[in-house]
């Protein structure tokens, strides 16, 4: 199916709900919480591009205006003049399609149009039983992969919370986000402190910066340093599933899985800790009981926002077109649990204001801004493909 309305077109603001304590009773620290509206309401209406999809999780454009969609299943597919194609593209690295893991980003290199080069992000099988998070290249001709590399291999093992967000920089670095494997915290203060998103010798809950080709930039925080992985560029993350740079200020956000509650959305500066599991807004699943020393704390960056509860946050976009100009520098982040769409307003760093655009249509996994200046959002279920339109 393509272009064809949603059941619900038009979608208005909703405030969230306020945070005044954070789960453990302390008054919440230098990070604001969710905040109320004042903002201005746009007709808008939900609009079907492609359907029939198995768990997708990303989307990308090309130059000549073909989509891509990864399907977590191991399969990249083309939308082409509108239409999704039958065959998947050859090529594709094997995934291990299990859990939460399997085939997840994609993102073409910025000089696209002269290497071809096409990065991916997905969870593989290893030797010894484990699974890591891996980025591999290619080149992208003829609608197949060929010369297929691994450039980066994340350094940790566990169940879940593969991360793997891309984002490249305006000087063609790339960024990958590395989830903390699902490894339970546990504890207090010591024992919190020696979790492995603490810990510089492994790849949990991290941020990496990367030359295009997998080396290491010379100038990465940690260089130099005995006993750390010198590709990292900031740690202290749970499970980082949206990331994109503000395209006008070239400021990197972010925005993270918290546990029950929590979630985050965070300014992202190197070789800085964001305090998982030390630190955070967040309780166990289940029994709601405690898991951090408190919300704040020196040395650990407060967030710019966050949910309670948690609405399951997955993509970011920094919207720049001129399709809703009412909307232009917004923050854009779905919601998987939350089934929702939280566009947040901003001035500077500080997160002013949050509107609900989407309620109960599916679990949106990631969110773009096309060439067309219309925002697309990847619903992981229903396997589709849905865009904002103006109008009413």
């Amino acid at each position: 199916m393509k272009f064809c309305l949603f059941p619900v077109i038009l979608l208005f603001a909703a405030c969230s709900p306020s945070a005044a304590s954070t789960p453990d009773g302390q008054t919440p620290g230098p990070g604001p919480g969710p905040v109320a509206g004042g903002q201005e309401q746009v007709a808008h209406r939900l609009v079907t591009v492609v359907d029939d999809l198995s768990n997708p999780w990303a989307v990308a454009w090309l130059p000549s205006g073909d989509m891509l969609v990864t399907e977590r299943q191991g399969r990249l597919r083309i939308v082409r003049d509108g239409t999704l194609l039958r065959d998947p593209v050859d090529g594709v690295p094997d995934v291990r399609a299990r859990g939460q893991g399997g085939l997840l980003d994609v993102a073409p290199h910025p000089d696209f149009e002269s290497n071809r080069l096409l990065y991916l992000s997905y969870a593989a099988q290893h030797d010894d039983g484990g699974a890591s998070t891996v980025v591999a290249r290619g080149r992208f001709q003829n609608d197949a992969l060929t010369g297929v590399e691994e450039i980066w291999v994340a350094q940790s093992r566990g169940r879940d919370h593969f991360g793997s967000r891309l984002a490249f920089d305006a000087d063609n670095y790339l960024y990958i986000t590395a989830g903390d494997r699902q490894v339970s915290p546990r504890g207090g203060l010591a024992e919190l402190s020696a979790h492995p998103a603490q810990d510089l010798s492994t790849h949990h809950g991290v941020v990496v910066r990367l030359h295009d080709d997998g080396r290491i930039p010379a100038d990465n925080p940690f260089v130099g340093q005995e006993g750390v992985l010198q590709d990292i560029y900031s740690y202290g993350h749970r499970n980082a599933q949206g990331m994109a740079f503000h395209p006008e200020t070239g400021d990197l956000w972010l925005n993270e899985h918290g546990p029950q509650g929590g979630d985050e959305v965070n300014l992202i500066l190197p070789g800085r800790n964001y305090g998982w599991p030390v630190v955070g807004y967040g309780v166990n699943y289940g029994s709601g009981s405690r898991i951090h020393v408190g919300s704040h704390r020196d040395g650990m960056e407060p967030p710019a926002h966050y949910w309670v509860p948690s609405i399951a946050t997955s993509g970011l976009l920094i919207y720049t077109g001129d399709r809703f100009p009412a909307w232009r520098g917004s923050m854009f982040v779905g919601g998987l649990a939350g089934q929702q769409l939280a566009r947040l307003t901003l001035d500077g760093h500080t997160v002013t204001g949050e509107e609900t655009l989407v309620r109960r249509q599916g679990r949106i996994r990631d969110v773009r801004q096309g060439p067309d200046g219309l925002i697309y959002l990847v619903f992981d279920r229903p396997g589709m493909v849905a865009r904002l339109e103006p109008g009413s």
